[in-house]
């Protein structure tokens, strides 16, 4: 795999960031790494937690190894502590992540699909939010998305007076509390409208949660919830805390879970 660093200026967030992108390469001459030869290829735009940046999938884990084996693009943005929302006061990261970087990424690697069909994204904790927002508000440019240990019911997280944030931090977001219910930014309200009439393109979710984690009632809930209004969801639970032990396997799996190779999703 080629490994990139990269700095853009982004006209949406109108100041430079940064991102990672690892894109497959024929790596026949490399030790214990396998390769595929320049093609078009899939996408998994994979996003990182509060307390992360953009490096710290590759740091702690081998996602760059795993995403080899399938010739996949992986592409790792910093969203700061944004929740991958357009900010009531602050940045525009839904809008960047969901559409300047695609395209952007598009037009600096021709070798990137530009077909929905073949475009992912993933995160955990707050990347986990993310990803599932992006898949039931932004359907148009992903194609599946999967949270692990995410940030399931972000208006019952921001409301908790023992939230590892202060209520200025969430206010900053999302505006008025109170409001986040029911909001663009309330995945049990996406789901509803996603699942509301109209043709929409087809998405696939998979979530996971250790039961352990602290946030394992919240994807229940979640999970409970998709299933209700009829979304094509795959969940797994297993023993497990907020942890990278967990979350460098469980991205193997979702991986294995991407329609990867197939002509059908």
């Amino acid at each position: 795999m080629a490994l990139i660093d990269i700095t853009i200026s982004s006209q949406v967030l109108e100041r430079e960031v940064d991102f990672l992108a690892v894109l497959p390469e024929d790596t026949k001459g490399m030790i214990g790494m396998g390769g595929s030869k320049s093609r078009v290829c899939p996408t998994l735009y994979l996003l990182h937690g509060m307390s992360d940046d953009h490096t710290i999938w590759l740091r702690r884990t081998s996602i760059e190894r795993y995403a080899a084996e399938k010739g996949l693009a992986v592409i790792m943005p910093c969203a700061d502590l944004s929740f991958y929302t357009d900010a009531k006061l602050g940045d525009a990261f839904w809008t960047f992540i969901t559409r300047e970087l695609p395209a952007t990424c598009r037009a600096l690697f021709p070798q990137l699909s530009p077909r929905r069909e073949d475009t992912f994204v993933a995160g955990l904790s707050m990347g986990g939010y993310g990803a599932l927002k992006c898949g039931l508000r932004g359907y148009d440019t992903f194609s599946c998305a999967a949270g692990l240990s995410s940030v399931a019911d972000v208006a019952s997280l921001a409301g908790d007076k023992k939230s590892l944030r202060n209520k200025a931090f969430w206010q900053d977001i999302f505006g008025d509390l109170d409001g986040i219910a029911g909001s663009f930014d309330d995945l049990f309200a996406a789901a509803d409208d996603y699942a509301a009439g109209g043709q929409k393109p087809p998405v696939k979710f998979y979530m996971w949660c250790g039961t352990e984690d602290f946030l394992y009632a919240a994807n229940v809930k979640l999970k409970n919830h998709l299933l209700s209004v009829g979304l094509d969801l795959t969940y797994e639970e297993s023993p497990g805390i907020h942890s990278w032990m967990y979350w460098d396997q469980k991205i193997q799996t979702v991986l294995n879970w991407l329609p990867l190779g197939k002509e059908e999703q």
